[in-house]
């Protein structure tokens, strides 16, 4: 079984507050008389499921075109949080065997959000806690990937989920939609559009059942 967890950039789509808006038009169109249809895109990097590159918290991090596909595909651990969990800290995680594990997914309400299809901003999305990041550090984990469009708290002020994972190059997968995705083992493939130097890039992200 492939489960698509990427989600459909549409025009006028949900952003972070402070993103740039997502705006899909014709720059040619057969219907206009042109030869063929071509599209203008105007997105920002983190538009959508998207992968954030050390350069995002770090002037001198790596960007897109530096981060491992070995790390962006492989074996994966999905985790599934109920709806009452509004911060997956170490105390969430370590009620998971995540012993030899090295890509974690983490499911929440968000999901349903991000399926929806609607471009209303959730500002209280559930998010990864620094002493989750720090646990996961921990456990030698080399990629995080979560169900909204950052990973970190709302307006936390400090960053420092980002910083911690970012830091020691754990690769970071934001928008991940993974509503009809079962708990479990999975492999993944998630590749950033390839823009040599960017803080991130957006991706398209698929789980094959092992």
């Amino acid at each position: 079984m492939i489960y698509d967890i990427s989600v459909p950039v549409r025009h006028g789509g949900v952003v972070y507050p402070g993103n740039p808006t997502i705006s899909i038009t014709a720059q040619q169109a057969i219907s206009q008389g042109a030869g063929a249809n071509v599209s203008r895109l105007d997105l920002g990097s983190h538009t959508g499921t998207h992968v954030d590159a050390p350069k995002h918290f770090f002037d001198d991090g790596a960007g897109v075109d530096g981060l491992s596909l070995d790390v962006l595909m492989g074996p994966a651990r999905l985790l599934a949080f109920s709806d009452d969990v509004k911060s997956i800290g170490e105390a969430e995680l370590r009620a998971h065997d995540l012993t030899g594990v090295t890509r974690v997914l983490l499911k929440t309400r968000n999901s349903a959000w991000l399926a929806s299809g609607s471009s209303e901003f959730h500002p209280d999305y559930t998010y990864l806690a620094p002493d989750g990041a720090e646990y996961l550090v921990s456990l030698g984990v080399k990629l995080v990937g979560v169900d909204y469009l950052s990973v970190e708290q709302f307006h936390s002020g400090h960053h420092k989920t980002h910083r911690t994972l970012l830091e020691r190059a754990i690769i970071i997968v934001e928008g991940l939609m993974m509503n009809d995705v079962p708990p479990g083992n999975y492999e993944l493939c998630c590749l950033p559009i390839l823009f040599p130097g960017l803080d991130g890039a957006p991706a398209r992200a698929v789980l094959v059942s092992t």
